[in-house]
C-alpha cells in the first residue's frame, strides 16, 4: 500500500503551521516579546493538530477528545503548580516523554506498516522507511532515557557528580556503532530482532552518555537533549508522511543545536568534550580531600546595605541559589530601593547560569525585571573593573577565576564574570562548606575586597531591604 498525497489545504495548513513556529522562535528570542511567540506556537501547535485530526482516522472522537483531556489536563495542572526552581528538571521530563511518543509511533508503524502507507508492492516496508523508523527509534530511545538521568541528577534524586564507568568510551562508541550497523541492516533485513535490538540499544546508551556528566556541563544537556528530541520528530514525520511533524522537528533540533553551539562556546569546551565527561569529574575524585583553611571575612545585611548606598553602580550575579532560594522578586525590590536613591544596577547573566538555558532570565523576568537591566557575559564582563560592588547571590562557578588561572581546574577555559575586579563584593551563600555545582572551591571568597553573606538568599535580601529602608 503505497501513501497517497494529502490535498493542497493539508500542506497550506501544515506550511501556516510552520510559519507560525518560526514566528513562535522568533518572538522567544527576546524576553519583550517572548508572550507573543508563545501565543504564535499555540495557534501553529492548534492549527497542525486540528488538520491531522480531521485529515486521518486515527481513533474515534470519544477517544481523542479523551486523550486531550488527559494530556491537556496534565500539562495545565503540573504548569501552575510547578516551582521555577523546578523547571530544568520539568524540562528534561517534557523531553523524555517527547522522545517516547517517537519510540511508540516508530514501533506502531513496525507493527501495522499497511496503517502507516509505507508497505511496498512487495508486501515489506519501504527501505527509506526502515531508514527513517529506525534513527526515529533510536534518536527517540536516547532523548527517553538520557531525559531521565538528567532529571534524576536536576532533581537530586541521584548524585549530580559525574558517574565515570571504566572503559565508559570504548562502550558507548561501541554500542552507537552496533546501532547504525543494525539500522543499516533494517534496510535490508525487517526481522522483528533487529528493530528490538535497535531499541534496547539506543535505551541503553541514552543512559551511558548521561551519567558521565555532570556539573557545570548539565545546562548544555539540557539543550542537546532539546536537540535530540526535535530530531526525533522530524524522523518520524516522515515515516508518518506529516509536513507540519518534520518542521517543527527540523526547527526544535535545528535551534536546540544552535544553542547547545553557544552554550559550550559560551564555556570554552567542544561539544565532544561535554559527551565525554562533565565539569565535575576531576573534583569527584579528590573530594576525598582536606580542602585547605585560609581567612575570609563575614560580612552582614547591614554592610552590605550601607556599601551599595555609598556605590554609585552595582552588579548583581544571580545563579542557582537564588532560584532555590526564590530570592528574585526581593532582590529586585532590593534593586528598586538602590536605584531610588540613585544607585546604577545591572543584571550579569552567565550562559550557564542556573540548571538550564535562560533559568535566571525567565527567574528575573518573572520578577518583573526591566528587560533592559539585563545583560549578557560579553556585554557586561568589561564594568565590572569600574563597579563600586558585585553583589553575587546564588552564583559560583561562573564567578570563579580558576576557570583563567588553573590549568588543573575542570572548568579551566570557561569565561566567567571578572567579579574580582569590583571595588568591593558580597557573596551570599548558605555556607562556606558549599561548593558550585562543578565541585570546585573559588578564590574569590577569601579576597581582601570579599565579604561573605552566609545566609538563605531571600532571607538576606529581605533584611538588606530592610537595613535600606532604615
Amino acid at each position: 500500500m503505497e501513501h497517497v498525497a494529502p490535498p493542497a489545504w493539508v500542506m497550506l495548513a501544515y506550511l501556516i503551521s510552520g510559519v507560525f513556529f518560526i514566528s513562535a522562535l522568533r518572538g522567544l528570542s527576546s524576553p519583550a516579546t517572548s508572550q507573543r511567540g508563545n501565543r504564535f506556537g499555540m495557534a501553529g501547535m492548534l492549527i497542525a493538530v486540528v488538520t491531522t485530526l480531521v485529515t486521518h482516522e486515527v481513533a474515534s472522537l470519544p477517544e481523542i477528545l479523551g486523550a486531550i483531556a488527559i494530556g491537556g489536563g496534565i500539562g495545565w495542572v503540573t504548569a501552575r503548580k510547578i516551582a521555577m526552581t523546578d523547571m530544568p528538571q520539568l524540562v528534561a521530563a517534557f523531553h523524555s516523554l517527547v522522545g517516547m511518543a517517537a519510540v511508540l509511533v516508530a514501533a506502531a508503524a513496525f507493527l501495522n506498516p499497511v496503517a502507516f502507507g509505507i508497505v511496498g508492492a512487495d508486501g515489506l516496508i519501504n527501505p527509506v522507511s526502515r531508514v527513517e523508523m529506525g534513527l526515529g527509534i533510536a534518536i527517540g530511545a536516547i532523548t527517553f532515557s538520557g531525559s531521565v538521568i538528567a532529571f534524576l541528577k536536576l532533581a537530586g534524586k541521584m548524585s549530580g557528580a559525574p558517574i565515570l564507568l571504566p572503559l565508559r568510551h570504548v562502550i558507548n562508541l561501541s554500542t552507537l556503532a552496533a546501532i547504525l550497523g543494525l539500522i543499516g541492516y533494517f534496510t535490508v533485513d525487517q526481522s522483528p530482532w533487529i528493530f528490538w535490538t535497535v531499541t534496547a540499544l539506543a535505551f541503553l546508551i541514552g543512559f551511558l552518555l548521561i551519567i558521565p556528566i555532570g556539573g557545570a556541563d548539565m545546562p548544555v544537556v539540557v539543550s542537546m537533549l532539546n536537540s535530540y528530541s526535535g530530531w526525533a520528530a522530524a524522523a518520524m514525520g516522515f515515516t508518518l508522511h506529516n509536513t507540519a511533524m518534520i518542521i517543527t522537528g527540523a526547527l526544535v533540533g535545528s535551534s536546540g543545536a544552535i544553542l547547545s553551539y553557544i552554550m559550550c562556546k559560551a564555556m570554552n569546551r567542544s561539544f565532544i568534550s561535554v559527551i565525554a565527561g562533565g565539569f565535575g569529574a576531576e573534583a569527584a575524585v579528590s573530594n576525598g580531600e582536606a580542602k585547605e583553611q585560609r581567612p575570609w571575612k563575614r560580612g552582614s545585611a547591614e554592610d552590605a546595605a550601607y556599601m551599595m548606598q555609598q556605590a554609585e553602580s552595582v552588579i548583581i550575579v544571580p545563579g542557582y541559589g537564588m532560584a532555590v532560594a526564590q530570592a528574585q522578586h526581593i532582590l529586585r525590590e532590593m534593586a528598586d530601593v538602590l536605584k531610588k536613591q540613585g544607585v546604577s544596577v545591572k543584571y550579569a547573566i552567565h550562559p550557564v547560569a542556573g540548571r538550564m538555558p535562560g533559568h535566571m532570565n525567565v527567574l528575573l523576568a518573572e520578577a518583573s525585571v526591566p528587560y533592559d537591566e539585563v545583560f549578557e557575559l560579553e556585554d557586561i564582563n568589561s564594568e565590572f573593573a569600574q563597579a563600586d560592588v558585585a553583589f553575587i547571590i546564588g552564583a559560583n562557578d561562573v564567578v570563579n577565576p580558576a576557570a583563567k588561572t588553573d590549568k588543573t581546574s575542570p572548568i579551566y577555559g570557561m569565561p566567567v564574570f571578572d567579579v574580582d575586579k569590583a571595588k568591593t563584593v558580597f557573596f551570599v551563600k548558605r555556607s562556606m562548606g558549599g561548593v558550585g555545582y562543578a565541585g570546585v572551591d573559588n578564590d574569590v571568597f577569601y579576597m581582601d575586597q570579599t565579604m561573605m553573606l552566609l545566609a538563605d538568599a531571600k532571607k538576606m535580601c529581605e533584611d538588606i531591604v530592610k537595613a535600606l529602608q532604615h
